[in-house]
């Protein structure tokens, strides 16, 4: 979104000479919050959960499959020393059985359990693969977001956390912007995210987060070009956390020299987006004025928590999938969300 903003920043006349779709018709902006994790979840199968031997193994199946449709990098193959794992076990109560789902970490600590849906004595002792996929289907978001409040209890606990300090981001030279687009932007930039917390730094050294800009001009049909503006936000060691992404349509040419009040409308609408992925990767939830946290049921944190899973189940809920959150509509040339990833079906602009 463009220009999404401008009739509440900026007096209209002092847009200039922009070209007319910034002003009138502001593009879609796609947001990826894709947290790659620090370690693996095992699914063993399930030894204590009444089932036979070979249901068992098919639930571990099921439930590892849907665990990575919810980002989180779980594995049903031999476990290695650092990785966390997941143990199903079942109870009887009444005419039903109720899966219970437990998280240990690495030390084989147990750090808080979910309950799926009730199941009918019959249906889980006939254990149909219907049946299995199913329970399994239920329990991966509820899981997911079991291992997000696990996570940020460990980070409330960790002073020296980003959950209680202010994210250190190096932004980096944009790329790819004609004329003084590439200057300007990251001018822009620097400025409104600062505005909105993080420490802003020119350099990689002691940073959190690095911020990557990338601009494509691309032909389209009628003298236009489309700008397609990628907002890149990566760990200190290179993984991607989360993606921005802007469109619009301009007359060709029309920024092949200045993008003056472009740039900042342009970094306007994105440190928003920007912000949003830092937040969520320091445990917080955007918009809330203070870190807030799930409540599932967890035990206290402790040190070898420290490479407990990140952030599993915020991606999901921040791609309008996930328990953690709702959806988040994004106005512009596309009436609905326009959500980017792999499980909003939309994939990144190249």
């Amino acid at each position: 979104m463009l220009c999404l903003l401008v009739p509440l920043l900026l007096p209209l006349a002092s847009c200039g000479d922009l070209p007319e779709p910034f002003l009138g018709n502001p593009g879609a902006t796609a947001r990826a919050l894709a947290q790659p994790p620090t370690a693996r979840i095992a699914v063993p199968a399930p030894t204590n959960a009444l089932l036979p031997d070979n249901a068992s193994r098919q639930l571990a199946a099921a439930l590892t499959a849907g665990l990575q449709a919810q980002e989180v990098p779980a594995v049903d193959d031999q476990m290695r020393k650092t990785d966390w794992q997941l143990i199903t076990t079942a109870e009887q109560r009444g005419s039903t059985v109720v899966p219970i789902f437990s998280v240990l970490n690495p030390l084989g600590q147990n750090k808080g359990k979910a309950e799926g849906t009730p199941v009918p004595t019959q249906s889980w002792a006939d254990a149909s693969s219907a049946t299995l996929q199913q329970v399994a289907a239920d329990a991966a978001p509820k899981v997911a977001s079991l291992l997000d409040g696990i996570q940020t209890a460990v980070l409330r606990a960790d002073p020296k956390s980003l959950y209680n300090r202010h994210a250190k981001v190096e932004v980096a030279t944009v790329t790819g912007a004609p004329g003084d687009g590439d200057l300007s932007l990251t001018k822009q930039m620097k400025a409104h995210l600062a505005a909105l917390g993080p420490t802003v730094q020119d350099t990689a050294d002691g940073a959190d987060f690095i911020v990557q800009g990338a601009v494509r001009m691309v032909p389209i049909a009628g003298g236009q070009q489309r700008v397609e503006i990628q907002w890149a936000i990566k760990a200190a060691s290179g993984d991607e956390r989360g993606k921005v992404v802007q469109l619009n349509e301009i007359p060709a040419g029309s920024l092949d020299h200045y993008w003056a009040d472009v740039a900042v409308i342009v970094a306007t609408e994105a440190a928003g987006g920007v912000n949003d992925v830092i937040l969520r990767q320091s445990g917080r939830e955007p918009g809330s004025g203070t870190p807030t946290a799930k409540t599932p049921t967890t035990q206290a944190p402790t040190t070898s928590d420290a490479s407990v899973i990140q952030g599993a189940a915020a991606q999901g809920a921040a791609a309008g999938q996930g328990p953690a959150g709702q959806d988040t509509a994004v106005h512009g040339q596309a009436e609905g969300a326009l959500l980017e990833g792999r499980s909003a079906g939309v994939e990144p602009v190249r």
